[in-house]
């Protein structure tokens, strides 16, 4: 069996938000030999999280893993750590990107998420934030969606199916769907 030479890791970081505490993440990620290959960050109420793939060496792999429990208690965060793999990505030739605004209620989220499981999307990136008017007192949901299709053709599908669900909530929406020209070209022929 071959020797794998870069191991890969992600890591979830959730705590307190204050000032340096990413750059003493990021730092002692570094210190131990690592390569952060991908990150997001995500301040919720008081708290943060800070999701990364991490990529290196097997010692820098049991380095970090050996010293970060402690950094974590250190730190006063909450840190869970999972072994994976780099593989390859099938081809997505679909990209769509999503924004909509609406009246808050429960199960919003989740019927967009429904409409493009059904539509077998692959959801890359979603955030969502509630706010309040000051003036109306109205709470207000906003969703913004990335997502990517192996499947071309189904489209207009989509975008059919994506305006009928923001009619039927009373939701301002947009989709704007960009089909890769290569992927076009080979399913033409």
């Amino acid at each position: 069996m071959p020797q794998q030479s870069e191991y890969y890791l992600v890591i979830t970081a959730l705590g307190t938000d204050r000032p340096g505490i990413v750059n003493t993440i990021t730092r002692h990620v570094s210190s131990c030999g690592c390569n952060i290959e991908d990150s997001r960050l995500a301040l919720l109420g008081e708290e943060f999280t800070f999701i990364m793939l991490l990529s290196g060496g097997w010692s820098a792999m049991m380095l970090l893993e050996s010293t970060l429990p402690q950094k974590g208690a250190e730190l006063e965060l909450l840190i869970v750590m999972k072994r994976t793999t780099q593989h390859p990505r099938p081809p997505m030739p679909v990209t769509m990107w999503v924004k909509v605004e609406v009246k808050d209620s429960p199960h919003l989220i989740e019927r967009f998420t429904n409409l493009f499981d059904a539509a077998e999307t692959s959801i890359a990136e979603l955030t969502s934030k509630t706010s309040v008017c000051d003036i109306t007192k109205e709470a207000k949901l906003y969703i913004e969606i990335t997502l990517h299709s192996a499947l071309t053709g189904t489209d207009k599908i989509v975008e059919q199916d994506f305006y009928r669900l923001c009619t039927e909530l009373n939701a301002q929406g947009s989709i704007n769907i960009v089909i890769n020209p290569q992927h076009e070209q080979k399913d033409g022929n």
